[in-house]
């Protein structure tokens, strides 16, 4: 037997604004957009290796105290590129916002940045 990870949740406090960043900065792809009743929708953006996010608005006070911090503060998302310096450079001529500047670590260039909703993610260019 064989188990992938297939999807993953970012909780959001807008569908469109998670679309806009994700999509038209970032530059995934929007799979699914589809109305689910009662406000909620099913929303799922993917990038080139197939990996898919949902994006889920949040709902209660628990959900919403937890966007942009849904790892404690730590990285927890990564963002993988085969050509680090132009997607880096597109990136932050896109205006993301990283806390550092790249890094050359024993498996690749690395740097931390912030999505819109103050979630930390790392665009890594591994070693060939």
């Amino acid at each position: 037997m064989s188990l992938t990870i297939a999807t993953f949740t970012l909780l959001v406090d807008d569908y469109d604004r998670g679309i806009a960043y994700f999509r038209d900065v970032l530059g995934l792809a929007l799979a699914e957009d589809a109305s689910l009743g009662g406000g909620k929708r099913w929303v799922v953006m993917t990038g080139a290796g197939g990996a898919r996010m949902l994006l889920a608005k949040a709902d209660g006070d628990a959900q919403r105290a937890a966007i942009g911090n849904q790892t404690g503060g730590r990285v927890g998302f990564f963002m993988q590129t085969d050509n680090f310096a132009t997607d880096h450079a597109r990136l932050v001529a896109a205006g993301v916002q990283f806390l550092e500047q790249p890094r050359h670590e024993s498996y690749g260039s690395v740097a931390v940045f912030v999505d819109t909703f103050g979630n930390k993610w790392d665009l890594i260019g591994p070693k060939p």
